[in-house]
């Protein structure tokens, strides 16, 4: 069974044969991450893939961030090769899950947990991520979480 870093590669290296820049590019940029979490620490591991989706995530969010601020700036240019770049990381990660989906594994989880209160948002919080699985973004989730926690 391959590994999601190995499927990476594997359409890096087709981007690359069929002279795709803009994918190619951002799959360099993404496994130039995953090399960097790799050595992160004190000695070098394989990251699994589950670890390689959340730096897919991370580098998926900074391309939205940085495709809005472009945009805000006038520099439609650039937010639109960023939202390219975005794209391409979008293929490689779980569909996200609609508003109506997220609201109801967050009240799943929090009455698994027997969690209410804006006391026990924390708590609320790790019980909430942990059901959500990277399928939704934390900002997404936490305003969930409040919102059903009356907070």
């Amino acid at each position: 069974m391959s590994t999601l870093k190995d499927v990476l590669t594997n359409d890096m290296r087709t981007a690359l044969k069929a002279r795709d820049e803009t994918t190619t590019s951002t799959l360099r940029m993404a496994l130039a991450a995953i090399g960097n979490a790799e050595v992160a620490g004190k000695e070098k591991r394989d990251l699994t893939d589950d670890e390689i989706l959340a730096v897919l995530t991370r580098e998926a969010k900074k391309r939205r961030e940085a495709a809005t601020a472009f945009a805000d700036a006038g520099r439609a240019e650039q937010a639109a090769k960023e939202t390219a770049e975005g794209e391409v990381l979008d293929r490689y990660l779980p569909k996200q899950l609609s508003d109506d989906d997220l609201s109801a594994v967050v009240s799943e989880a929090l009455a698994a947990g027997s969690l209410t209160g804006k006391a026990q948002m924390g708590p609320a919080m790790k019980a909430a991520q942990a059901a959500v699985a990277g399928r939704a973004e934390g900002g997404r989730v936490a305003a969930e979480v409040r919102r059903q926690l009356g907070a």
